[in-house]
């Protein structure tokens, strides 16, 4: 999935107009209709409606426009604060840090981390960056970044583990056309009834099974639908019909109302996600945002 793609969606769904949408691009009206053109055959429907006098969203393009302007706008902020943090490095700031978050309501948690430390500590510059699907740990690994608030547990040899900082419902998100989703809740035995969306990568097997479970409790299969390699991708897919994501409660709120509960049968309560803090080494200190006004 190409940003450009995205972008171009965006511009044309707010302008309704291939020539406006091509001069804010900067492209020819044909290279925009290609890029809509591969974006629908990505989702597998059409997304606009268009005739000799107008251009018109269909349902599904209103929703998916819904369901994105809300990253698309996350992603223009972070930009402005990376280059607000290239001009901070210009005046003089001596040290970097770099933190990676693996979901929404981690980087939310990370950016007033970030903020509280800019106000403490001027001196000290804060980099963050979203962790991929497909490689959970390997930018910790390498030294990209220094710290990293992910779902726990961390079972990995070579990284430590911190405690718990906050924890959120686990829902599913599933497209609102599927019949699971006139229900009030989803049970994790009706998960035998929808297509999880895969993680294209090499994850841990613990980090597999909890992500996407091979079976439910009672031993049904549970079938796996295209793979994945971040959350943007993974929405359109669910808002595309084209399979479910078991993800935080937060994450799935920009999901048009395509999100129910995923209650545990066995515990007869909601399953909880927990998220706490990663760092290299197995006997290092353990890090912790909360001594920084997190």
């Amino acid at each position: 999935m190409e940003r450009v793609e995205l972008e171009c969606f965006l511009i044309l769904a707010a302008e309704l107009h291939f020539g406006r949408t091509a001069d804010r691009m900067r492209l020819s009206r044909a290279r925009v209709s290609q890029l809509v053109q591969r974006l629908e055959r990505r989702i597998g429907a059409p997304l606009f409606v268009r005739t000799s006098r107008r251009v018109a969203l269909t349902a599904l393009g209103r929703q998916l426009r819904d369901d994105l302007e809300p990253h698309h706008r996350a992603v223009e902020a972070a930009v402005a604060r990376a280059t607000a943090a290239a001009r901070g490095i210009k005046r003089g700031i001596k040290g970097v840090l770099h933190v990676g978050f693996s979901s929404p309501p981690a980087g939310e948690v990370v950016m007033r981390a970030a903020e509280a430390l800019r106000i403490s500590h001027p001196e000290l510059g804060v980099e963050i960056c979203e962790v991929p699907f497909s490689d959970p740990f390997g930018q910790l690994r390498n030294g990209e970044f220094d710290v990293q608030l992910t779902e726990l547990p961390v079972r990995e040899d070579d990284l430590g583990e911190g405690p718990t900082l906050l924890t959120e419902e686990r829902v599913l998100a599933i497209s609102s056309r599927h019949p699971l989703a006139a229900g009030e809740k989803v049970l994790l035995e009706d998960l035998a009834d929808v297509l999880l969306l895969t993680i294209d990568g090499e994850l841990p097997d613990y980090r597999l099974e909890h992500h996407v479970p091979a079976r439910t409790p009672s031993g049904r299969p549970i079938g796996h639908g295209p793979a994945v390699t971040n959350m943007q991708e993974a929405l359109l897919l669910v808002a595309g019909g084209k399979g479910a994501l078991l993800s935080a409660a937060h994450t799935a709120r920009v999901l048009h109302p395509a999100r129910r509960r995923v209650h545990s049968v066995r515990r007869r309560r909601p399953h909880r996600i927990r998220l706490g803090m990663a760092g290299r080494g197995r006997h290092q200190r353990r890090p912790d945002l909360r001594a920084n006004g997190a």
